[in-house]
């Protein structure tokens, strides 16, 4: 049964701005160029206009809610659309609606599909149980092999429902010739950019574990050094968090850093700003999921430094894993200013010839894996083979449905 004969139900708390909303976009972009029928069902936001000019319809739902009394409701509100709209499939992206997704999906007998986009703090039983909505799909999605064995870790009873399916992007927008001399230039005068300059670029939201204190110390540690003419752009949406931006500002103050570090607050323009960088650092002192500021750092020809743990090695190839021939970035540890400051000068310090062949690679490494029309491939035929498996068992069951997992 193809995805055309089907309509497919995305269910997220919000359509405001992230990485699992911009899955959802894209997905049900998919959906409808395969003929299909895509429906997102969240309290709405910006991103609203962009999907329903994908053509695909949003219905606003208080999905995000964590009350229980709400996500017993929103199941029956969701149960109303499936039988309303002949919905074939509901893929779940957030723990609160996917227990409403849950029960909906169960009522209807149809496909449950859950991703995991994030790594879930897991702190007690009460927690564990809340998490575990996420896997109990009839399939798992993880975006990314280190997701995926955290998923079996966490909830053995779902590892062999798991299917690894790295986030995508949309890689041709960040490609340099892509990107037109007027946005790099309004860019670089809203940044107060000097030219000759080297540009080192962070690109995350403004929150302790994104590091933006590793990269500020380690800007200190180039200035000790002696190399002043670098200068770190923080960019990012510091999401309400004052109290860390004013500590940011303060670190910057007591190192002297004024002319070397600057925050610009957030970013419109991705493609402009890698444009302008030399160099780009993600320097994450916690494990992440997936890691899409690497990938598109890659994409955008952009050497890139990456702190050393979760789903990195998947992402930025570098020894041991693979040989030097073979790098796509470096990976230092996490938390280790003094190592990135080494890194730092290391990569500028790279003959051209060397940083193009680098940058060739890096961007093929990511173009053949983690484009966002693979994402939406492999995603389509997670769905068109829970559609088939349903379609074959109702012809030849008296019973409607499969027998989905019921953990």
């Amino acid at each position: 049964m193809a995805i055309k004969a089907n309509t497919i139900l995305q269910v997220i708390p919000d359509l405001v701005t992230g990485g699992a909303e911009r899955t959802t976009v894209d997905v049900a972009a998919a959906i409808v160029q395969a003929g299909g029928t895509a429906l997102v069902a969240s309290e709405g936001g910006q991103m609203v206009a962009e999907l329903e000019a994908v053509g695909a319809r949003h219905i606003t739902l208080p999905v995000k809610s964590k009350n229980p009394l709400t996500i017993w409701k929103n199941a029956a509100r969701l149960q109303r659309i499936i039988e309303a709209e002949g919905v074939g499939l509901i893929h779940a992206r957030s723990r609160a609606p996917a227990w409403s997704a849950l029960l909906a999906a169960r009522r209807c007998k149809i496909p449950f599909v859950t991703t995991y986009h994030g790594i879930y703090n897991q702190k007690g039983p009460l927690k564990a149980l809340y998490n575990s909505v996420m896997a109990r799909g009839d399939r798992v999605i993880a975006n990314s092999a280190y997701t995926a064995c955290l998923i079996a870790e966490r909830h053995p009873f779902a590892k062999d429902r798991i299917d690894v399916i790295h986030r995508g992007s949309d890689l041709s927008a960040l490609a340099p010739d892509a990107v037109t001399d007027v946005r790099k230039a309004v860019l670089a005068d809203a940044w107060g950019l000097e030219p000759g300059r080297p540009v080192i670029l962070q690109l995350a939201r403004v929150t302790g574990w994104k590091g933006q204190r590793v990269v500020i110390d380690a800007m200190a540690a180039l200035k000790d050094a002696g190399l002043t003419a670098p200068i770190a752009i923080l960019a990012g949406d510091a999401q309400g968090r004052d109290d860390y931006v004013s500590e940011l500002k303060s670190k910057i103050s007591g190192h002297g850093l004024e002319d070397q570090v600057k925050l610009v607050g957030h970013c419109a323009d991705v493609p402009a700003a890698l444009a302008l960088a030399d160099l780009s650092v993600v320097a994450s002192t916690e494990a992440e999921a997936f890691g899409r500021a690497a990938v598109e750092a890659q994409a955008a020809c952009v050497p890139v430094i990456v702190s050393d743990l979760g789903a990195v090695p998947e992402t930025v190839l570098a020894p041991p894993e693979v040989s030097e021939a073979d790098r796509t970035g470096w990976r230092v540890p996490p938390g280790d200013p003094k190592a990135l400051a080494e890194a730092i000068k290391h990569a500028l310090k790279m003959p051209e010839d060397e940083r193009q062949a680098l940058t060739a690679h890096a961007s093929a490494h990511v173009t053949e894996k983690f484009s966002v029309e693979a994402m939406c491939a492999k995603t389509l035929a997670v769905y068109e083979r829970l559609l088939t498996l349903e379609h074959l068992d109702t012809a030849s069951s008296t019973s409607k449905g499969i027998q989905y997992a019921r953990y």
